[in-house]
């Protein structure tokens, strides 16, 4: 078996048997059966309630991991998610309940703010970055407080809902804007959902971007300068390309795909945005675009992993284990499959290049000399 491909699985496999000793050894500090929490962290998640809910909420979660890695794909942390999804979301609420359009235009509609918005945000950075050396780390982290800041004040006058006396909140997107659950297509194929249970619209959308994602790293010129410049910046500009520009344009298109990460709980369950709209979205696609690699279906499965804990221990407070032993399975995946990956791959590295060594006939230095 190729040994990349052998490491790409070992790895995980690996991070997972670190977390499960790592958080056990945590319930029993806290004089907790860790048989117990398991099982009922197992039997939690043993339903068709449970996978589609988990699916529910692994959605927005690749769409924050995909945003995040595009970036580091060129060695650019844009830390930024949060605030440009937090805006975008707000914004594409805003602008989505201010207008009526027939309901294929009023959904796309709605994308576009939040793309526009997105990538407008995120360019802040990128131009701070190529124009005056400031690193993005820092400037997109001053940049989410600034939107903070920006949703409060456009939350609490501008795009109030004033029906709304005791919650600060946009008005509810009418329904040309909002996405249709799949059950009925899913129940097509024969498959019956319980009731109340509802796979939620954003689905497809998502698995288009990750196609999009893979193709515009794989199959263009653009994906092709974007993953040397993060390889080599050096090669890159000698090649010919335009180290400024490859920069600013990635650090938007990471953006753009930002702006699309609150539209799931937006369009197909929150129809507005206010206090309760998810904030930590943006955080947590740096830890899955870490956790697969920035490749698309290893931060698929990293998001289904991830909202697979959060659903898991759910109920472990009605037995008396306190929930944060999520938290614990997910920080110790994290940090485990970050020093797995790193060993697997220098491993890796030394064994091909000593293939490679192999491979290359030893050439006689007489004959080297007299060549």
């Amino acid at each position: 078996m190729n040994r990349r491909l052998m490491g790409g699985v070992l790895a995980p496999v690996l991070s997972a048997v670190v977390a499960v000793v790592v958080s056990s050894i945590a319930l029993l500090i806290a004089d907790e059966s860790p048989v117990t929490a398991f099982r009922e962290m197992w039997q939690t998640i043993d339903s068709t309630q449970s996978v589609v809910l988990i699916t529910n909420r692994a959605v927005p979660y690749y769409v924050a991991g995909v945003a995040v890695a595009i970036g580091f794909k060129m060695n650019l942390f844009n830390i930024g998610a949060a605030g440009q999804y937090q805006l975008a979301a707000l914004l594409a609420a805003g602008a989505g309940a201010a207008v009526a359009l027939p309901a294929v235009i009023h959904v796309s509609f709605v994308f576009v703010v939040a793309i526009v918005v997105g990538a407008a945000y995120a360019a802040i950075a990128g131009i701070l970055k190529v124009w005056r050396g400031v690193n993005e780390v820092i400037s997109t982290i001053m940049l989410n407080y600034i939107a903070i800041g920006i949703s409060a004040f456009l939350l609490a006058e501008p795009l109030r809902n004033e029906s709304s006396e005791n919650i600060a909140q946009t008005k509810p997107l009418p329904a040309s804007a909002r996405l249709p659950n799949l059950n009925a297509l899913v129940e097509w194929t024969g498959f019956d959902f319980p009731d109340g249970v509802f796979l939620r619209g954003f689905l497809p959308f998502a698995v288009i971007l990750g196609i999009g994602y893979w193709l515009l790293l794989n199959r263009s010129r653009f994906g092709f300068n974007l993953r040397v410049s993060g390889a080599n910046a050096s090669a890159a500009r000698t090649a010919g390309v335009n180290p400024k520009r490859m920069v600013l344009t990635t650090i938007i298109l990471s953006g753009a795909i930002a702006g699309l990460i609150g539209l799931g709980p937006l369009m197909t369950e929150e129809f507005s945005y206010g206090d309760q709209f998810p904030k930590t979205l943006g955080f947590t696609g740096l830890s899955l675009a870490l956790l697969g690699r920035n490749h698309p279906v290893g931060i698929a499965a990293a998001a289904a992993v991830w909202a697979t804990i959060e659903r898991a221990t759910q109920r472990l407070s009605t037995l008396g284990i306190p929930q944060e032993i999520g938290v614990i399975l997910q920080g110790s995946f994290l940090l485990a499959a970050v020093i797995a990956y790193e060993v697997v791959k220098r491993r890796t590295d030394v064994a091909e290049a000593k293939a490679a060594a192999e491979r290359t006939p030893d050439v006689p230095m007489a004959q080297a000399a007299t060549a």
